[in-house]
């Protein structure tokens, strides 16, 4: 009988460690999820809430824990069409920018002991012209595209008006977005094409410094 006893008396310390894991398993489970608070900015007025309005979904906000009050983390504001051009252009800026470092570092480094000619010297400058060319051709493309399309929507909304008829407030707000999407991109375009012109600066006066190092005195091309 006490054989009988002890056993019973090990298995249940064996599955003890089990049973409590899997009771800490089943109320994690059902334990609802930690609730938040939001708090954002309108004007200077803080606002603080348990629940997110649909007109504050774009707002930069803060969240919290509602039990403990420290920070969950953050959201930032959605960007508008015209700053997300302006980091559009400062992606592609800082990509060349890069480049430039890296090309002036090779240069310099280089410039006697490697180029034969200028023409070895000019492919150096290959991959940044390549890239500012494609930019440019993209925005002249998009430009002409959504200036099309603004050409069509304003022509449509003159038809309504000729023709006695109010310009609906839906077409009025593509009017609206085509015309924002449009100074974006003229933006761009003339950012790209004076970063263009900026390069073909940078290396002509690179080959003049190559010239004089060399002790070129003259334009072989000439």
């Amino acid at each position: 009988m006490s054989r009988i006893v002890t056993f019973t008396i090990i298995g249940l310390l064996l599955a003890a460690p089990l049973l409590t894991a899997q009771a800490q398993s089943k109320r994690s489970s059902t334990d609802p999820k930690p609730k938040k608070l939001f708090c954002w900015n309108e004007g200077k007025e803080r606002i603080c809430s348990d629940a997110l309005p649909q007109e504050a979904v774009n707002n930069a906000r803060e969240e919290f824990s509602v039990n403990s009050g420290l920070r969950r983390g953050g959201v930032e504001r959605t960007l508008t069409e015209d700053e997300r051009a302006d980091a559009a252009v400062a992606a592609a800026q800082l990509q060349l920018d890069k480049a430039a470092e890296e090309t002036r570092q090779r240069t310099e480094q280089a410039m006697l002991s490697t180029y034969e000619d200028e023409n070895d010297l000019r492919r150096v400058f290959v991959e940044r012209t390549g890239i500012l060319d494609n930019n440019v051709q993209t925005a002249n493309y998009n430009v002409a595209s959504l200036r099309g399309a603004l050409v069509t929507l304003l022509g449509s909304a003159g038809d309504r008006e000729l023709a006695g008829q109010p310009v609906a407030p839906k077409q009025a707000e593509s009017i609206q977005q085509r015309h924002t999407e449009l100074l974006a991109q003229q933006r761009m375009q003339a950012s790209y094409v004076q970063q263009r012109k900026a390069l073909d600066v940078e290396i002509e006066e690179t080959l003049q410094r190559y010239r004089l190092l060399k002790g070129i005195t003259t334009d072989p091309r000439g």
